[in-house]
């Protein structure tokens, strides 16, 4: 029997090219995937991929982890749209704490390995220092439901690991982008929403005075570290930044971009409630998962750019009914 891996998430971004990656140098590997398809596309999977379209938060996947033997899971599948979360707190916590108490159980139930999970800069919050720069020895301090559940599923796994001697390693990716990229998307992944608005010539939306800083990572530089979580022991049992060197602020990205594009429509809307600064401390993906940052923002917007304009002219989702309407901002009514 082959060995296996099982990646959820694996039509959105960081799933699909994790999976080109395997497929392109772990050719010994099967490649399982599991997506429900809401915001990535059957398009991103890569056709050696074996694929199955299951909603984690509430489909059964114990036939799943039943015909194929699992060596290393990897838990990728969330709906990343931090700023919306605290208008959508329920399904929020479906898509994040359930589906990931469904992954928990099986790789319990089959002796996985190790599970590597992407969490989120979020936990960090404004930092209990307030600091800009943070570090994995920080204690979280979430500032919103979607940050909160991504600290709950942490929390989850580390107590597994305990009570159950679940081996894992958690990841806190940064500000991830490039091919691939669900830009169709309007409530999340600033630089892919400036595309979209480029092409369908809008104006590109920057809510509040654009000061807010940023450390962007593309998806590329990560691949290999994602699998050295779960081959290197010293990964073993350990929460790492990964991603972002340097810092930008919004209006640093957008103008950028607008050079690559030749686009520069541009209009400023009210502020979000948001971390304003957030840059991962990279020391430790550094030294545990052999980072480099090989792409610069211009080089990396450059490619996704070029991919971009080659995609067709999807639909936007929109939702049309919040959990909570009170506060809900202008430019989501």
């Amino acid at each position: 029997m082959s060995k296996s891996i099982l990646i959820t998430g694996v039509a959105g971004l960081i799933g699909s090219r994790f999976a080109d990656w395997i497929v392109e140098n772990k050719p010994e590997y099967e490649v399982v995937g599991i997506d429900n398809l809401f915001g990535g596309y059957m398009e991103n999977v890569n056709e050696k991929v074996v694929f199955y379209k299951r909603e984690l938060s509430f489909d059964s996947i114990k036939d799943i982890f039943d015909k194929h033997d699992f060596e290393y899971v990897y838990h990728f599948a969330a709906y990343a749209a931090e700023g919306l979360s605290p208008f959508m707190r329920m399904f929020n916590d479906k898509n994040n704490m359930l589906s990931t108490d469904n992954i928990i159980n099986q790789c319990i139930e089959h002796n996985v390995n190790r599970l590597i999970y992407t969490s989120s800069m979020s936990v960090y919050g404004n930092g209990i220092y307030g600091g800009r720069i943070f570090d994995e020895e920080d204690t979280p301090c979430p500032i919103d439901p979607y940050g909160v559940s991504k600290y709950a599923c942490e929390m989850n796994i580390k107590n597994t690991g305990i009570q159950h001697g679940l081996d894992w390693c958690i990841i806190r990716p940064h500000n991830v982008y490039g091919i691939k990229q669900n830009i169709w998307d309007k409530y999340r992944n600033v630089l892919g929403i400036w595309m979209y608005q480029a092409l369908n010539n809008k104006p590109m939306l920057i809510y509040g005075d654009g000061e807010q800083t940023r450390a962007f990572s593309y998806i590329d530089d990560l691949l290999e570290c994602f699998w050295n979580a779960a081959i290197y022991e010293n990964a073993s049992k350990q929460i790492i930044n990964l991603g972002g060197v340097r810092g930008y602020s919004i209006n640093e990205a957008n103008q950028i971009f607008s050079k690559i594009s030749g686009y520069d429509n541009v209009k400023y809307l009210e502020e979000r409630y948001e971390v304003k600064h957030v840059i991962p401390n990279p020391n430790k993906s550094i030294s545990v998962l052999g980072y480099k940052q090989k792409t610069e923002l211009e080089k990396g917007i450059c490619e996704m750019w070029e991919w971009a304009k080659k995609q067709p002219n999807r639909d936007r989702h929109k939702w049309e009914n919040y959990e909570i309407n009170k506060g809900l901002y202008s430019y989501w009514k």
